[in-house]
């Protein structure tokens, strides 16, 4: 129907921006819900300036609702004294053990997110960290179990080769329920108790074969951490994707997973040898696990004249150090904190509704976060 004559358009309303109560809420749900926030992904979904963001967090951590932290906030750390806690935590429940192989890389997202949940949910979380090593995990393992006290456990355990599978048949024995974070059993063992929660990183590998396909680039490459337990489901969905996309798998390595810490001269040479055979055979795209090894590679790269993006697209995966490199390099994010929230989640539900619960094993996507270090290929 045409408009009309006596009838003035009506103008498009803008989106109305939330009040100061209303962004509050937004924040302490979003706390609740991940363990933490950025005040520059918060001003960006809100459509308001980073410093209404920083001035509603103050409030809050004034009322003892929050910590504040660089560029952000976390759920209350109880290392906070600046005032004293608002009493919002629910009454313990349970004691549940959390053992990680690590504090400082990659895990600290996971413990905060299972912070929230067991804030949330009356969960008294009792946290140790281990390695990669089977013998130091199950010695970690045994000695929370053997306190008696714990009423359930979230592990990372290694489950690989015939030591992590021996690992994973005594967890599957115990007597208290226990779930398994970014870690899965081989199907091929045949477990029936065990509970997980992960990322499902062989969608990963699909996502960046895929990403790289839609910015033109045909050659592509994939260089992964030697033991870590990403790197063999990255592969898996990358080579499947690689392979239905019609794209040719040039490169193909595993680096050692101290190469960031290694001897540099040793570093470069290893370095120097991947772009040689990039440039020898037309690879114009490359995804890299972990951050630090990608880092490494594109300011090698840089420092010896190499265009990034326009002769070498690079795509990390993990999203830790990523966003930080110059350029910003293209990541894929687990969702590492919703993977600790289910995990205390799971454990929770497993207590309370016990054998009438059904098997729960759960996988997350990663996603994609587009940077200047990946772009569509120029064409003349």
């Amino acid at each position: 129907m045409s408009e009309s004559p006596t009838t003035k358009p009506t103008k498009p309303t803008k989106p109305t921006k939330p009040f100061g109560m209303s962004r509050q809420e937004r924040i302490l749900g979003e706390l609740r819900r991940t363990g933490e926030v950025r005040v520059s992904e918060l001003a960006g979904e809100l459509g308001v300036a980073e410093l209404t963001i920083r001035r509603d967090i103050g409030k809050l951590a004034d009322r003892g609702l929050l910590t504040r932290v660089h560029g952000g906030a976390t759920l209350r750390s109880p290392l906070d004294t600046t005032v004293p806690a608002a009493h919002t935590a629910a009454p313990t429940r349970f004691r549940v053990g959390m053992i990680v192989p690590s504090l400082s890389y990659y895990w600290p997202h996971i413990i905060i997110g299972a912070r929230a949940a067991a804030t949330q949910l009356g969960v008294q979380l009792i946290l140790r960290g281990a390695s990669y090593s089977v013998d130091d995990q199950r010695r970690q393992i045994v000695s929370l179990v053997e306190s008696g006290s714990l009423h359930g456990l979230i592990v990372a355990p290694d489950t690989q080769g015939a030591d992590g599978q021996a690992l994973l048949h005594w967890l599957e024995s115990l007597r208290i329920p226990v779930v398994l974070a970014e870690r899965r059993a081989p199907s091929a063992l045949a477990l029936t108790s065990l509970e997980w929660v992960t990322t499902d990183h062989v969608f990963g590998g699909t996502l960046a074969a895929d990403h790289l396909a839609s910015l033109g680039h045909r050659r592509v490459g994939i260089l992964t951490s030697a033991g870590s337990p990403t790197s063999w489901q990255l592969r898996r969905g990358w080579v499947r994707a690689v392979n239905d996309l019609g794209l040719e798998c040039v490169i193909d390595a595993d680096l050692d997973a101290a190469f960031e810490d290694g001897d540099g001269l040793a570093r470069e040479a290893v370095i120097a040898g991947i772009l040689d055979t990039c440039r020898a055979t037309g690879t114009t795209g490359l995804l890299i696990h972990s951050d630090p090894q990608a880092v490494l590679l594109q300011q090698y790269a840089r420092d010896r004249g190499w265009s990034i993006p326009g002769d070498l697209a690079i795509v990390a995966y993990d999203d830790e150090v990523a966003e930080n490199a110059e350029p910003a390099i293209t990541a894929l994010r687990p969702p590492k904190q919703h993977v600790g929230r289910l995990a205390v989640e799971s454990i929770v539900g497993r207590l309370t509704d016990g054998a009438a619960r059904p098997i729960q094993r759960t996988y997350l996507l990663p996603t994609l976060h587009a940077r200047e270090s990946s772009r569509t290929l120029s064409r003349s």
